[in-house]
């Protein structure tokens, strides 16, 4: 069978281009790799050195604002601290936060873009737990904290998972 190696970008048709646009250069940091003025296409990327465009913004959605299109949008930080500062960032801006919650094998803040788009930001803990496993995680905390805590959940629920049902109940009332 053909390998697929990875990933490589996602496009999403949106409303507001300068809205959308604005948030992800300005919020996460994306840097615009291309632009198509004509067909309302901007490229963004976090390592346009490397992938031209990771995220793709196109004009012209034609679904309700609050039409459910998308599940998430999510982006890898190299450290927890990453994942730190952009939610302390996110409340700063009053950007709409669903949880902070950890994976075991991940810590995560998911969020929404302006266009009600779900995204994430995580970072991998290089802890094996089976999925589904969803705890909140206090990103307030210290980090030797918040990690001592994900070891704890992972050593007491990483064979079989765990979610916490009131977490997941957030996603279909967001």
């Amino acid at each position: 069978m053909p390998k697929i190696e990875e990933l490589a970008h996602v496009g999403i048709h949106v409303h507001d281009i300068d809205t959308m646009l604005r948030f992800y250069r300005d919020t996460l940091g994306l840097q615009v790799s291309d632009i198509d003025e004509k067909a309302g296409l901007y490229f963004l990327s976090s390592r346009p050195d490397i992938e031209h465009h990771e995220l793709l913004l196109c004009a012209g959605r034609n679904a309700d604002q609050d039409a459910m299109i998308l599940q998430q949008i999510s982006f890898r930080c190299p450290e927890l601290e990453d994942v730190i500062g952009f939610y302390r960032r996110f409340v700063e801006h009053g950007v709409r936060l669903e949880y902070t919650v950890t994976h075991g094998n991940a810590i995560g803040v998911y969020f929404y873009d302006p266009e009600g788009n779900r995204c994430e930001v995580y970072w991998p803990t290089g802890l094996k737990a089976r999925q589904g496993f969803l705890l909140e995680v206090d990103l307030d905390e210290p980090t030797d904290t918040i990690m001592d805590k994900v070891r704890s959940y992972v050593a007491e629920h990483g064979e079989d998972g765990i979610v916490d049902m009131a977490l997941l109940a957030r996603q279909t009332d967001a």
